[in-house]
């Protein structure tokens, strides 16, 4: 702490001030010391008021004396606290420090009834039935997807879990691993884990709702679903779900295509893959939503950060990795589909920031509420009147364009766009929905290029252009802009080809000075170069 102006400065995450000892009201301070315990620790100040001005107390020790005897009372078990006098210009105050327990949850006993507390945000709030569960668990060392059911792993199957293992990690899958994994007791019993999982997922609460909205806001929606199913099936059905409803432009450069997506693929995998690990399975009625709307993708998932603390006060390049479900974080880390060290919510950023169309302030967005998590991705060919054209997109990102004349009479000739990405996007909507969009739609038509009656009239030739990277290449290209951590390996895999062959391609593109490499061997990201 520092004390500056008289004021007290708390450097610890999680206080309370208090200018003096309620002795007849000891509720309303031992639940502080409840939810402290509960969460990650805190600290209450007494001898001081709520604007943090030192008012002082008049006899510290016999404060200090109650202090330890209601606690020692009113408190089971009782959690490590540490009661610290300390003098300012002839004031006294005492600060009371309370260190997170892990004998939780920490219960306030009055009248035969017991209540635990937990912190979110600044306050301390009685717990309801899904935290109590949580600090019960953590208590006794386990998590809910350690537990064991009593349904026979011999009555199920894991052949989606089986072929996604195969096709991750190119090896063969061994049922030895669903024990190994977790998944499985020794006794043959499935655990929570387990059953989100098996082919034939009952489990209530594994659930995706999927909604693309017409506009801004939840009004009308263009197209609604729901899954069930287990978790492989969900990550799969809510891709699929999002990349059907977003769009990616692309724009003729001197030698190959450039991809100006809306949002980073890889980036939001991430987001859903944490979503879907991190999420509070106890929650009953709860399950993960996708919104997308024109200007952005949000993500929300039942469950708000272990330690009680919000995201969006945290610095998420420094946020521990304390996983709610660890289990299923291993699954599917064995699975390559995140990796282990925790650090998801800063590789969202840096994928999203390596995208060739970034903005400053278009990274996303994490927020917590008190039983929610959310993560938004933010629309990056959107501006403040709408979707912006394509034409001003790549003069952003790439200046040099200019260098390159074509035809000025039609920018469809000097700027193309994926027409096959767009017309799966809007090519299956009703005629209501063509109607709720009006003139936007019939503009992203003109933009987005669905008119087939000649390619080359959309797409453009650019005079004396030089010549292609070839196809291996450009494909090497698309797959930085979707994925610039992706590993050579994993694109010689996607591509069909040999690791030599892509070896030497990247080395090409490199010597022409269109993609480089950031950051160590494993670990880094690829990057395109778009103004040389």
């Amino acid at each position: 702490m520092q004390i500056h102006d008289n004021r007290l400065i708390a450097e610890c995450t999680s206080y309370d001030f208090k200018e003096m000892l309620e002795r007849k009201k000891v509720k309303s301070w031992l639940k502080s010391v409840s939810a402290f315990a509960n969460t990650d620790g805190g600290s209450l100040f007494y001898g001081v008021n709520d604007e943090g001005e030192i008012v002082g107390l008049e006899n510290v020790q016999a404060d200090a004396d109650f202090i330890s005897e209601m606690i020692k009372a009113r408190l089971d078990p009782v959690p490590e606290v540490q009661l610290i006098p300390m003098e300012h210009e002839g004031r006294t105050l005492l600060e009371v420090k309370v260190k997170a327990g892990v004998l939780t949850p920490y219960y306030y006993y009055q009248d035969g009834t017991r209540t635990a507390f937990v912190r979110v945000g600044n306050e301390s709030v009685e717990c309801n039935s899904q935290q109590l569960l949580s600090l019960v668990l953590k208590g006794t060392h386990m998590t809910w997807d350690s537990l064991p059911t009593q349904v026979d792993a011999n009555k199920h199957s894991f052949i989606i879990l089986a072929n996604t293992f195969r096709e991750q990690t190119h090896q063969e899958w061994n049922d030895k691993y669903l024990e190994s994994f977790g998944l499985v007791t020794s006794d043959g019993k499935l655990t929570n884990a387990g059953l989100l999982f098996v082919d034939n997922c009952t489990v209530f609460q594994s659930r995706i709702f999927c909604t693309r909205w017409t506009g801004l806001y939840k009004d009308d929606a263009i197209s609604s679903v729901e899954h069930r199913a287990n978790l492989v099936l969900l990550l799969k059905y809510g891709m699929d779900f999002i990349k059907n409803y977003t769009m990616s432009g692309w724009v003729k450069m001197p030698n190959y295509r450039l991809n100006l997506p809306d949002y980073s693929d890889r980036a939001i995998f991430e987001g859903l893959v944490n979503h879907l690990i991190h999420r509070d399975y106890t929650v009953m009625g709860g399950e993960v939503h996708i919104d997308i709307y024109d200007d952005r993708v949000e993500l929300v998932s039942p469950g708000a950060m272990l330690d009680g603390t919000q995201i969006q006060d945290r610095d998420i390049y420094n946020v521990p990795s304390i996983r709610r479900n660890p289990v299923i974080a291993d699954m599917f880390t064995q699975l390559d589909y995140m990796e282990k060290r925790g650090s998801g919510l800063r590789k969202m950023r840096e994928l999203t920031e390596k995208l060739p169309n970034f903005l400053p302030c278009k990274e996303p967005h994490y927020k917590t509420e008190a039983s929610s998590f959310f993560t938004t991705f933010y629309n990056l060919n959107w501006g403040e009147n709408g979707r912006i054209p394509v034409e001003e997109v790549a003069d952003r990102v790439n200046s040099t364009l200019k260098k390159y004349p074509v035809n000025e009479e039609s920018s469809e000739k000097k700027f193309g766009v994926n027409g096959k990405s767009s017309v799966k996007t809007f090519g299956d909507l009703q005629k209501s929905s063509v109607k709720k969009f009006g003139d936007s739609c019939k503009s992203s038509e003109t933009r987005f290029g669905n008119n087939s009656e000649s390619s080359e009239t959309r797409f453009g030739k650019v005079a004396n252009e030089n010549k292609s990277v070839g196809k291996t290449a450009q494909k090497i290209i698309d797959l930085v802009i979707s994925d610039p951590s992706i590993s050579a390996e994993a694109m010689a895999y996607r591509i069909g080809v040999s690791s030599r062959a892509v070896e030497k391609q990247i080395a090409k593109l490199r010597s022409m000075g269109i993609l480089t490499r950031e950051g160590a061997t494993f670990g880094g990201y690829w990057r395109i170069i778009v103004k040389p």
